[in-house]
């Protein structure tokens, strides 16, 4: 079984307001990210907000982790509800592949692009919640090393919203 998670819990600072209710073709880029994982994932959660077309878990340990705080949220839901693995992907993200599970099959992978997008194997949870816990580098690519995740290389990397301005380019460019 496979667990969606949309990473949702960034302070935004570049985009100058909430980027998850931002709207793409009259649907937030949240509603979009939920959507796409519920065509893949046997369920989907969101990650580092109160509020959600979707069961909300806050980050771990606490909120201000980055990336890797919705991430081992989501591994320890999934490694204590009996999910497999762990899709995830930020809210950021509106185009994925149509192919993305395949691609990341098996876990653990990530895109090389963007590592928040990735499979990861529930079994992972101690070993992020080590990292987290630890002094070392709290990253994406910590995780990966300690994992032995295997990087995926997209010829194109998806559109990654981070500014007004990309929200508008991949309007454009996806022709909405």
């Amino acid at each position: 079984m496979i667990l969606g998670c949309v990473l949702a819990g960034g302070a935004a600072s570049r985009f100058g307001s909430d980027k998850a209710l931002a709207q793409l073709k009259g649907q937030s880029l949240l509603a979009r990210a939920v959507d796409t994982l519920s065509g893949w994932c046997d369920a989907v959660v969101v990650v580092g907000r109160d509020e959600a077309p979707a069961p909300t878990l806050p980050d771990w340990p606490r909120p201000g982790m980055g990336p890797l705080g919705g991430i081992t949220a989501a591994l320890r839901h999934a490694r204590d509800a009996g999910y497999e693995t762990v899709l995830t992907c930020g809210v950021d993200a509106p185009f994925l592949p149509e192919n993305l599970p395949g691609l990341l099959d098996p876990a653990p992978a990530y895109l090389t692009d963007q590592p928040v997008i990735g499979l990861w194997p529930a079994t992972a949870a101690s070993v992020v919640e080590a990292i987290l816990t630890g002094t070392g580098k709290h990253s994406m690519r910590a995780l990966a090393e300690a994992i032995n995740a295997r990087p995926v290389h997209l010829p194109a990397a998806p559109a990654n919203i981070n500014t007004p301005a990309d929200l508008r380019a991949a309007e454009t460019q996806h022709g909405l």
